[in-house]
């Protein structure tokens, strides 16, 4: 008989569960954070533009995600109204060294870091004698190690108290279930707990996935994945070349493997919303040779948390959904509506990438490529679903 092929094992992700999920613009304090915030929800603090999806509150905001997708949908169906996928950012308090311990604004910065999924983290890479440096120079590879130390630290203060409170339990003793799995919680906090100390951060370590279960419900601040903003000059952007990049990329390589890095100019973009018009802001970067980043930075965060889209269209609506990579009908289903979920029946699918290629809607059904799928199917991105669902029990 052939060997059996090797199945890689499913990498459980860390984090909170859901599909509403947030990223949290965080960084040393005059890295170009809240400059980052106001281009990329075009909207200034504290006096929030008016268009969908602005600031909600000083801090926080919803963006559209760019998806030339979703652009060419509307084109086809001409609806009456046209939702687009939106991901939640939060500018976060600047960071200095010791907020572990509750210098600055320590407390505050960590526990907004503790509430979000992910984190842009922001590195300064550009020289400016008028904008002070919190440390007194610019060193991106010392700030990144002041904010790995810090949320660190932090982690390790949280994962003490659980592992104390577990503790008291288990002195209990007793052969109990119960005792039995409070025991082997216990060990794996004090091997999460070692690796911390051991200065390592939490999300680019292998977990089991009983390990994952106990990691999850402690929020640990070096468990969120991070997509790196390396902040340049808006000419070391334009010619894309920094003296510092070489060193940053070296330091996120051995220190937060596989994690994203985007060099951009956040002067730059703060520039481009200043023009009245798209128009104007793309003919801007079309004289320099360059392009806006933000769309970019965007859709990166949007897979750093292993997000997705579906899609439901039609002549009234034309909208973009937003799930977990890996999710069911029946809780795709329930990201419209909850009563969805429980009456799910069935779905009729087809991928955005075959509506693409043959055409219109009317081909595909003709061509028989048009899918009807149970519950056990994963809904996969870009496809474009009508569900089925019975009455609701009153």
């Amino acid at each position: 008989m052939p060997p059996k092929k090797q199945v890689a094992p499913v990498r459980i992700p860390l984090g909170r569960p859901g599909n509403n999920l947030k990223s949290g613009i965080v960084g040393l304090a005059n890295v170009g954070k809240s400059t980052l915030f106001q281009a990329i929800t075009k909207s200034s603090l504290g006096n929030p533009a008016n268009f969908p999806y602005a600031t909600i509150d000083p801090e926080e905001a919803r963006v559209v995600v760019p998806d030339e997708r979703f652009d060419w949908l509307c084109e086809q169906y001409k609806p009456k109204s046209k939702v687009p996928a939106n991901l939640t950012v939060y500018d976060i308090a600047g960071l200095t060294r010791g907020a572990s311990t509750g210098a600055g604004l320590g407390n505050a910065f960590l526990s907004h870091i503790r509430a979000v999924d992910a984190i842009f983290q922001v590195v300064r890479c550009f020289d400016d004698a008028e904008i002070i440096h919190v440390e007194g120079d610019v060193d991106p590879v010392r700030d990144l190690e002041i904010i790995a130390d810090e949320l660190r630290i932090k982690d390790i203060e949280f994962v003490e108290k659980a592992l104390e409170n577990l503790a008291k339990q288990t002195r209990r003793g007793g052969q109990s279930l119960e005792m039995k799995k409070m025991k082997e919680e216990q060990s794996i906090v004090e091997k999460i707990l070692q690796h911390l100390q051991d200065g390592k951060p939490i999300y680019h370590a292998d977990w089991t996935p009983r390990e994952v279960e106990v990691i999850n419900p402690l929020f640990l601040l070096t468990a969120k994945p991070s997509v790196y903003l390396v902040n340049l000059s808006e000419r070391d952007y334009i010619r894309q070349k920094n003296k510092y990049l070489p060193k940053v990329a070296e330091w996120i390589k051995e220190k937060a493997p596989g994690s994203a890095v985007i060099p951009m100019s956040v002067s730059f973009e703060e520039r481009l919303t200043r023009f009245e018009t798209e128009a104007e802001a793309e003919e801007e970067c079309k004289k320099l040779g360059t392009k806006s980043i933000l769309p970019k930075v965007i859709v990166t965060m949007r897979k750093t948390l292993n997000l997705g889209s579906f899609f439901t269209t039609g002549a009234d609506e034309v909208r973009q959904w937003t799930l977990r990579n890996g999710t069911k009908a029946p809780q795709a289903a329930g990201v419209i509506h909850g009563d969805f979920e429980k009456t799910f029946i069935q779905c009729i699918v087809y991928n955005y990438s075959v509506l693409r290629e043959e055409g219109d809607e009317a081909t595909v059904r003709a061509k028989g490529k048009i899918m009807t799928k149970g519950k056990e199917y994963e809904v996969q991105d870009g496809d474009i679903v009508l569900f089925k669902a019975g009455a609701a029990k009153s």
